[in-house]
């Protein structure tokens, strides 16, 4: 692939990540937090389980898999985009995408933590300047006392322990029928907590219809179509490195559809964030192998 193909398909998958915390924030005016999520994911993985099966791609046979494909739903997409469509009745598509995307900052932690994961001293070094980057980031205008706060900083958590099971269970499927489900799966578990745990509103109006098919079909399958086609044609460290991109885009649109100020300490923050992000993912180089053999 071209270079200038390369750079359009990464703007374009990233942007259509930031997207989803703006245009979420505006669906928050027409439906309740977990309903939106729930009818978003439910109806993508719809349709992505319905183009899986027509393409004849490889189904899970045993029910163990089954299973491990509904815990990654849990943490994937219930875990991870319950809590930010939560975060954001309270604090910023900004702030919101900052915050779940120090992601590959916690999944450094957990990995040592629990899977005794060896990492580079530049992926720790990328942690510490990306935790850094959200102190700096708190101080200006986040408080722990917001459940927005908590909610944005646990959709990261979320989003790391998916991650690990992703690495530890990827290989076992199809990805095109992992994704199809676990959205799926996900989106089914958020619609029975919608029903459960929240007191259900919905105004049905072009603009609200317009918002799910937009998360639902841009934000989510033509996103995931487009990040999973360059992971299978580039090197995946390089593609990764470009995921600190998705919560400058986050603040961007946040800016530009909702007017949400720009503080100069969250700026700063996000992107400290985004340099540590970066170390985090930056792919390992030859020589830097050889060194570790």
């Amino acid at each position: 692939m071209n270079s200038a193909g390369f750079i359009l398909l990464i703007v374009l998958t990233t942007s259509l990540m930031g997207s989803s915390f703006a245009v979420g924030k505006i669906g928050l005016n027409y439906m309740s937090p977990l309903l939106l999520v729930g009818l978003r994911f439910t109806l993508a993985g719809l349709l992505m389980g319905l183009m899986v099966i027509l393409l004849k791609r490889n189904h899970p046979k045993k029910l163990g898999d089954w299973i491990r494909i509904i815990i990654v739903g849990f943490f994937q997409t219930t875990g991870v985009m319950g809590c930010i469509f939560l975060s954001l009745r309270t604090i910023t598509a900004g702030e919101s995408s900052i915050l779940t995307f120090t992601n590959p900052l916690l999944v450094i932690i957990f990995g040592t933590l629990f899977l005794g994961t060896k990492y580079r001293w530049i992926q720790w070094f990328g942690v510490l300047v990306g935790f850094t980057g959200v102190f700096i980031t708190l101080g200006a205008n986040l408080d722990f006392q917001q459940l927005g706060t908590l909610f944005g900083l646990l959709s990261a958590v979320s989003w790391a322990i998916a991650t690990l099971l992703l690495k530890k269970w990827g290989s076992l499927f199809d990805i095109w029928v992992l994704t199809a489900y676990q959205m799926l799966f996900g989106g089914l578990l958020l619609l029975l907590g919608s029903a459960l745990f929240e007191q259900v509103h919905i105004v049905l109006t072009s603009v609200s219809i317009l918002i799910v098919l937009w998360l639902a079909i841009m934000a989510s399958i033509v996103q995931f179509a487009i990040w999973f086609f360059l992971l299978q044609k580039e090197n995946p460290g390089k593609v990764s490195s470009f995921l600190f991109l998705a919560p400058l885009f986050g603040v961007i649109f946040g800016w530009f559809l909702l007017n949400e100020q720009l503080h100069i300490a969250t700026l700063i923050g996000g992107a400290i964030i985004l340099v540590g992000i970066y170390l985090v993912n930056r792919p390992q180089k030859v020589n830097e192998i050889d060194n570790t053999l």
